[in-house]
């Protein structure tokens, strides 16, 4: 339990019919007996009172005032929420009022870091919460509502619970040393060292998905100067949203949108036409063109159906692709963008709107196709696995598993090598730290910071 008693707003700033101020801490019910007077003195646990707010002032509002008594409450501890009518003015003074108290505005996410604190959730479900709130999409609050309700933590807690248990036999072999005894059977090592690799390696392929539906589908619109790209982007969200001109090279940054299609997020990055150029800005342009295709799971290459071939364009995306992935996609198929041929111009050539294999006919000045484009996209949309199915969608996860997944090889190695008890001891205790940074069982000292920063005051 934390000493000191904490307050904030916890809906949005502005005006509305309803604001609430969340207290919590030691002193939280007291604050609002000093504020609502008798109407919530004798308050039970997971009640309401309908209370007249006062400070030294006089009267501040009339409100509903909720108490939860610790440690059933949301951080686990004594929590007060003042529902007052939705004014800036009255939630300023309320607040000026508990400050009087001693009460002190909360830091960012504090509210949930005294849950986690205060064992009410581990940290990977402190983080779920921080999903929840910034999910644009079903998809990804479905995603996160599965991370909250504990699946992820407890199979992680289960892989680190078997490790702990071989840790702990082969460190009691060191008490033994002059017996030359083994307590760990190696080859059961070896077979939980292959299912914890196998569990590790499906989670973090799972990442690729569940980051898409956290953060949405990276969309490249690529392609020479002047193929259309720009005017696709204004087309598809309605407005003149990119520089338009028959000047090659107009466009020297990437721009960034989001269309939102069948409830996924798909962001749109508008590029610099590829060519060479002397010009150094232009040439800072298409270095992150690179960038940004690298970073893609779709490409949309728009070439000027009224002067190239389809031919020539097949051959355009091919040099991309060895150009950004060199022989890495020989190795991983995975890391390939889908592809999405898009012959623009084509009233230019007197031709409709239409779609003919891998190719989408279309004008994005007239607007003809642009329904062709967002079926092509709909059909990219990963299914959803099974509720039972583990879904990663936390880069911190990714990248603790991927120390994980080097302790457990490091493991395998000694093994192999013979490797005394106690330096296998080591990398097994590796491998558990790195599991326990995920939920919060091992801390490092910027960790929390990291994590909460990322949350709105009140929550």
């Amino acid at each position: 339990m934390q000493e000191d008693t904490i307050c904030a707003p916890a809906t949005p700033a502005g005006k509305g019919g309803v604001s609430i101020v969340r207290v919590s801490g030691p002193r939280a019910l007291a604050a609002a007996v000093a504020i609502g007077g008798k109407a919530v003195s004798a308050m039970a646990s997971h009640t309401l009172r309908l209370a007249t707010l006062k400070d030294s002032e006089g009267i501040i509002d009339q409100a509903v005032v909720s108490y939860y008594k610790a440690p059933h409450s949301y951080t686990g501890e004594d929590v007060v929420e003042f529902s007052v009518h939705g004014s800036p003015y009255i939630v300023q003074r309320l607040m000026q009022a508990l400050f009087a108290l001693g009460v002190r505005l909360a830091e960012a996410g504090e509210f949930t870091k005294r849950a986690f604190l205060n064992g009410r959730m581990d940290l990977s479900q402190a983080e779920a919460v921080a999903d929840l709130i910034s999910g644009e999409t079903k998809a990804a609050h479905d995603l996160a509502l599965r991370q909250l309700r504990g699946g992820f933590p407890s199979e992680i807690e289960t892989l680190r619970l078997k490790l702990l248990e071989f840790a702990s036999l082969v460190e009691l072999e060191l008490d033994f040393g002059e017996e030359d005894v083994e307590f760990a059977d190696r080859s059961q090592l070896r077979a939980l060292l292959k299912e914890l690799g196998l569990k590790v390696d499906s989670m973090r392929a799972s990442f690729r998905l569940g980051n898409a539906i956290k953060e949405g589908i990276p969309v490249a619109i690529i392609g020479k100067p002047n193929a259309g790209k720009s005017t696709l982007i204004n087309a598809l969200l309605h407005e003149e949203r990119a520089l338009v001109s028959d000047v090659p090279g107009t466009t020297r940054d990437t721009i960034e949108e989001v269309w939102y299609i069948g409830g996924m997020k798909f962001r749109f990055i508008d590029t610099a036409g590829l060519r060479q150029s002397e010009d150094k800005v232009e040439q800072m342009g298409i270095e992150r063109t690179l960038q940004k295709m690298r970073q893609a799971r779709v490409w949309l290459y728009m070439f000027d159906a009224s002067t190239m071939s389809l031919e020539t364009a097949r051959a355009e995306v091919g040099t991309y692709v060895e150009k950004v992935f060199g022989n890495e996609v020989l190795v991983d198929e995975d890391a390939r963008p889908e592809i999405i041929l898009i012959a623009n111009k084509v009233d230019v050539v007197g031709k409709g709107g239409c779609r003919e294999g891998d190719v989408l006919y279309i004008s994005a000045k007239q607007g003809l196709g642009l329904e062709l484009l967002e079926d092509a996209l709909q059909a990219l949309i990963p299914v959803m696995p099974d509720e039972n199915v583990l879904i990663l969608s936390n880069a911190r996860h990714y990248e603790a598993l991927g120390l994980v997944q080097e302790d457990l090889r490091k493991v395998e190695t000694g093994l192999d090598s013979g490797l005394p008890g106690d330096l296998l001891a080591m990398d097994i205790r590796s491998a558990i730290d790195h599991l326990g940074l995920i939920t919060g069982k091992i801390l490092a000292d910027d960790i929390l910071g990291t994590v909460f920063s990322k949350f709105c005051i009140g929550k």
